[in-house]
């Protein structure tokens, strides 16, 4: 087997996760500004969005900075319950300033492949160079991230960086998703998985080899940095559970 290289964390509870993981987002913002004076950054849905709540208390981040993506997006209306933007401005974008223009929000006027051609080229305006500084992924009991689903033909995608799908496992079927390779390019990635449903989808992302694990442990960038953020539940099927300090 070929272990993943990434570095790991395991938390006993989501608060301090939460409170570990917006920190870790200031500081890669930190960095981001002092080497390119932007921050882009992507996020995921689903749980995800709740662990950054905490950014909004921060007195120390120029919310003018920030270019906001979305790993991957249901084809819903920016107002629909399912939508991954109206979850992460619920939990945090309502309570900070960055720009409108400057969060890439999908169109779902237009097909799911237009819609994906559409963000691929707006991200491509704003970051020609395709290269986030930073991903927040998480991973589904599948072992899924963004909407790259297990046995589906997207995880062989590399025409493209962002791919429309209409027929997702999981509903809504219409979506649009970062390929890997887009994901390929960041800086930085980080999962942030919770709970005991994920343990074995865990155990394969972080030990199987790559024609083996899920779609969540292919990912891995070429020349930037993986990490994982785990509780105490998600991480006890490892063989190891103390953490590698996620740190520069």
């Amino acid at each position: 087997m070929t272990e993943c290289p990434a570095l790991v964390q395991v938390f006993e509870d989501n608060v301090e996760l939460g409170k570990r993981l917006c920190s870790f987002v200031k500081d890669r913002y930190d960095e981001a500004v002092a080497s390119r004076g932007k921050f882009h950054v992507a996020v995921s849905g689903g749980s995800l969005p709740k662990f950054l709540k905490g950014l909004s208390k921060r007195q120390d981040i120029d919310w003018t900075k920030w270019w906001v993506y979305f790993c991957d997006e249901r084809f819903v209306p920016n107002d629909d319950p399912d939508s991954n933007y109206g979850a992460l401005k619920q939990v945090l974008l309502d309570d900070i300033s960055i720009p409108d223009c400057q969060i890439l929000k999908i169109n779902s006027s237009v097909s799911v492949e237009e819609a994906a051609k559409e963000y691929e080229n707006k991200m491509r305006e704003q970051l020609p160079t395709m290269d986030l500084d930073l991903a927040l992924c998480g991973m589904g009991p599948d072992g899924h991230t963004c909407s790259l689903f297990p046995g589906h033909a997207l995880l062989s995608e590399d025409s493209v960086d962002v791919a429309p799908i209409s027929d997702s496992p999981k509903p809504p079927p219409k979506r649009i998703t970062m390929t890997y390779r887009l994901l390929r390019k960041c800086h930085q990635v980080v999962f942030v998985v919770t709970g005991e449903s994920k343990v074995p989808m865990v155990v394969s992302s972080l030990h199987d080899d790559l024609d083996k694990t899920t779609p969540a442990g292919r990912v891995r960038p070429d020349s930037g940095k993986l990490f994982w953020f785990l509780d105490s539940k998600a991480a006890a099927g490892l063989p190891d559970r103390s953490a590698t300090p996620a740190t520069n």
